[in-house]
């Protein structure tokens, strides 16, 4: 009696459960009382996890005894805190901590010696631990949304990074370790408080996406003309007044770009001094044409 009684009990648990609200998949399969590692997807790559959009707040214990994961996506949760324990997921390659509420990453990020792509978009940071310069194989690298106003100067060693997104910052200038990564090809300072791009920025000579649009740029540097490798200029919304006279030595600008995603040359939105409006109108040709015979004379 006792046993049936246990049997109709156990049912109307699982028809409750059935009823209730859709439980995130990690709950589901913990509660089933499958392994947390059939969770895990293996693909022609990698082995990856995804438990994106859960609503965790704290993440899950045997998230850290997952040591084969070498993809793990915890974007768009509410979390406020990585523990520690993310640096025994050392098979890391892409690490995707975006659309969160966190506040700083731990020092044993630096752990994740296999690292190649961090997301940390959308959160709260304000710095950036100096450990993340242990991480050299990163090639991708997102601090976009966040409040960050500096860079640690141990960055000078993420010579692999090649695309590097610090937009919708805090930065009053560009930080002097970037420009020391001379692998990057895309760099985006959008939407911070710069007042100007210093000369050392030709020290970048795989850049071909530079990204400076809304800020506070008084003007472009000559040095920006000898990055021959430069295929989309972004200083759109800026107060830019006048181009340096070698601007038409960027080569591979082939057009006035007007779509934020098309290359060219974006300078929309600046109060520049005439002709320079009216020999805009002309297209890119035009432009450099009255830069080359306007340096010709002087």
């Amino acid at each position: 009696m006792g046993s049936e009684h246990s049997k109709n009990e156990e049912r109307r648990s699982m028809v409750f459960l059935r009823k209730g609200p859709k439980l995130p998949a990690w709950e589901d399969a913990l509660l089933a009382g499958r392994e947390p590692k059939s969770l895990l997807k293996r693909g022609l790559r990698y082995v990856s996890l995804s438990l994106i959009m859960k609503g965790m707040t704290t993440t899950p214990d045997f998230l850290w005894g997952l040591h084969e994961v070498q993809k793990l996506n915890l974007s768009r949760n509410q979390l406020v805190v990585i523990p520690p324990s993310l640096g025994k997921l050392d098979r890391l390659v892409v690490l995707n901590l975006g659309g969160n509420c966190l506040k700083c990453l731990p020092k044993e990020i630096g752990l994740l010696r296999n690292l190649k792509v961090l997301f940390v978009n959308m959160n709260c940071l304000k710095e950036v631990p100096a450990e993340l310069s242990l991480c050299r194989k990163l090639e991708v690298l997102s601090l976009s949304h966040n409040c960050i106003s500096q860079l640690p100067l141990s960055f000078t060693d993420l010579t692999n990074l090649r695309k590097l997104n610090l937009s919708n910052n805090r930065f009053v200038q560009i930080p002097l370790c970037i420009f020391a990564l001379r692998s990057l090809d895309f760099l985006h300072l959008g939407s911070n408080k710069l007042e100007n791009i210093a000369e050392s920025i030709q020290y970048l000579v795989n850049l071909q996406i530079f990204i400076v649009e809304n800020n506070n740029i008084r003007s472009l540097p000559r040095s920006l003309c000898y990055i021959s490798t430069l295929e989309l200029l972004n200083a759109d919304y800026n107060a830019i007044q006048t181009l340096p006279d070698d601007l038409y030595l960027l080569r591979r600008l082939r057009r006035i770009a007007w779509n934020p995603m098309d290359k060219g040359l974006h300078i929309a939105h600046n109060p520049l001094a005439r002709p320079l409006p009216e020999v805009l109108e002309g297209g890119l040709d035009a432009l450099f044409n009255y830069l080359r015979d306007k340096k010709e004379h002087n």
